[in-house]
């Protein structure tokens, strides 16, 4: 990517993760999501990494970029990580050492989406599914391990750090987050709260920690994934896991925070 792309090393990595069908924000939610990530990815020369669609977290991403990122953000640092199968007129993206124009225009009849035009750069990445979204974790964990290996500077024995942001999500979700805050070194990461569904399940268990409230949140669980019991049981366990690596690695905030949780990113 360095040596093709000609991008710039990163001096810090933002990595977001969400719900991958489109869902809403509230203004405030919104509005501070955009703001707070392209002020870290700019006062940082920060890489972004998202999914790289058009739809879910990725649009807003992608939105964020368009109104609030400066030209060279959206030439040069946005990277967009896509399952190949999810992808609407993938074929028109077939060519070696050529040109291939994209038009990114949702087709509203089908099923697959297309490529958000405010991210910078794709690693397209294709399993042989079709219609399915997971295949673009393992080269994106790959990835980011090996952007944490390289150094900020020539004289600085410091790797790149890497943080993750959650907006809303399904519960895959919470094992993205297990993962992260279980490396070594753990990986930060900040989730929205306010913003739906798996990111919300996170917020709320953060602040009842000290409550027996697990045969309510076992139903708030299966009320907001459609799960049974069993499956809410074992989702409900997994976030368990993610509070035991509380508080120095899992942050939860509102909206209201958020301009403080970047500034201690930005000045670790």
């Amino acid at each position: 990517m360095l040596r093709e792309w000609q991008m710039e090393r990163p001096k810090l990595l933002l990595s977001i993760h969400g719900g991958s069908e489109n869902f809403s924000l509230s203004p405030k939610v919104k509005q501070t999501f955009s703001k707070g990530l392209i002020t870290a990815a700019l006062s940082t020369g920060a890489w972004i990494l998202s999914d790289g669609i058009n739809t879910g977290v990725s649009k807003y991403v992608g939105e964020a970029v368009k109104t609030f990122g400066s030209h060279d953000l959206r030439k040069r640092n946005t990277v967009g990580i896509t399952p190949w199968g999810v992808i609407d007129n993938n074929t028109d993206l077939i060519g070696r050492d050529a040109f291939r124009p994209y038009y990114p225009v949702g087709n509203p009849f089908s099923k697959r989406s297309c490529l958000s035009g405010f991210h910078s750069h794709f690693l397209l990445v294709d399993d042989g599914t079709q219609g399915k979204h997971g295949c673009q974790h393992g080269l994106r964990q790959k990835l980011e391990k090996q952007i944490q290996l390289q150094k900020i500077h020539p004289r600085l024995n410091q790797g790149v750090p890497v943080v993750c942001v959650v907006v809303e999500g399904g519960p895959a979700i919470v094992s993205t987050v297990l993962d992260y805050v279980s490396r070594a070194p753990p990986v930060p990461v900040f989730v929205f709260e306010g913003s739906g569904r798996a990111a919300d399940l996170l917020a709320f268990l953060h602040k009842q920690l000290e409550t027996d409230i697990e045969e309510d949140f076992l139903a708030r669980i299966g009320d907001v994934f459609a799960l049974d019991m069993a499956e809410a049981t074992n989702l409900y366990a997994l976030l368990l896991q993610c509070m035991e690596c509380l508080p120095a690695q899992l942050n939860i905030h509102s909206s209201m925070k958020t301009y403080s949780i970047y500034a201690s990113v930005l000045n670790p």
